[in-house]
């Protein structure tokens, strides 16, 4: 008798449905279960001889049970077994849904009494589809119309600017803690032996043929003393190595070659090279650099 899914691709199914849930449940590491356990491969064996033998059994049960019938008897079983896509319910539903048209035998029944030029017009029914889409359209309107303009609902631009408000604090939030956003303005002063460590190396790498290993100065300045030519103090210090010193005699920009974090460590770690007190220095250039805290009075408030 005939089957909807072939004996052939029964079979297998059944069989990987049984081995894939075994190897599931059966925790055998990076090895499959059948390998590792030779009792999994023995139940595998075993089933799938019975589930040919099963197969092969209601096969013959079947056709010796079809050589029982009448001829009538089997033009019925035929026609049972006979399945057609387009006479299933459930795709006449579907089809009614998206055209309830008049078929083409029964165009006459509806066919209105116009006449242009022999043309003539059918009195066919909308889509349901379309109709119920055009209905949905119109209470969707409705509900619009009351929740933007009677009951005053949020519209898209109040939306988008309450959206980019929390985006802006977040970005806000964000720049506090990610090193490479930092800027001249929002840079601060590094003290840890770490991060002078990361500043020495940065300097030795880029720094030490202007201004000597031992930051005395040689092209470059003097960066022991207290005389700054454009500004001491994190940010000043920071704003120079970013952006470069005085336009064609200055330090070159160096924002295209270190990260704003590694600007931050070598500065850092210049400003704690104060007092160091190098071996033949560079004269002073510059203007005495004083922080503006440390300027203030002591009774100032």
């Amino acid at each position: 008798m005939k089957k909807f899914i072939p004996v052939y691709v029964r079979v297998p199914i059944i069989f990987a449905m049984v081995f894939i849930a075994l190897e599931f449940f059966i925790d055998s590491g990076d090895r499959p279960a059948f390998i590792k356990y030779p009792l999994v491969s023995l139940f595998l064996a075993v089933f799938i001889f019975l589930q040919i033998a099963i197969e092969i059994v209601v096969l013959a049960i079947d056709r010796v049970t079809y050589s029982l019938l009448t001829e009538e008897q089997k033009q019925k079983l035929a026609a049972a077994e006979t399945w057609d896509f387009k006479d299933s319910k459930w795709y006449k539903k579907l089809k009614g849904f998206f055209n309830n048209s008049a078929p083409i035998e029964e165009e006459d029944s509806i066919i209105l009494d116009h006449d242009y030029d022999g043309i003539k017009e059918l009195d066919n029914v909308l889509p349901p589809w379309w109709v119920n889409l055009f209905y949905v359209c119109i209470a969707f309107g409705v509900v619009y119309l009351i929740y933007y303009h009677v009951l005053d609902g949020k519209s898209q631009a109040a939306e988008f600017d309450t959206e980019m408000a929390e985006a802006k604090l977040a970005v806000e939030e964000y720049k506090k803690t990610a090193k490479d956003l930092i800027d001249a303005n929002s840079v601060t002063l590094l003290t840890e032996p770490a991060d002078l460590a990361k500043g020495k190396e940065i300097f030795e790498t880029n720094c030490v043929a202007c201004h000597r290993p031992d930051a005395g100065g040689a092209i470059g300045p003097n960066l022991t003393d207290e005389y700054w030519l454009l500004g001491g103090g994190i940010k000043n210090v920071f704003h120079t190595i970013t952006e470069g010193g005085r336009d064609g005699k200055g330090m070159v920009a160096w924002k295209g070659n270190l990260k704003p974090s590694e600007i931050q460590a070598v500065a850092s770690y210049v400003l704690s090279l104060k007092g160091s007190n190098p071996k033949d220095p560079k004269e002073p250039q510059g203007d005495v650099w004083v922080e503006e805290e440390a300027a203030k009075p002591e009774n100032a408030k």
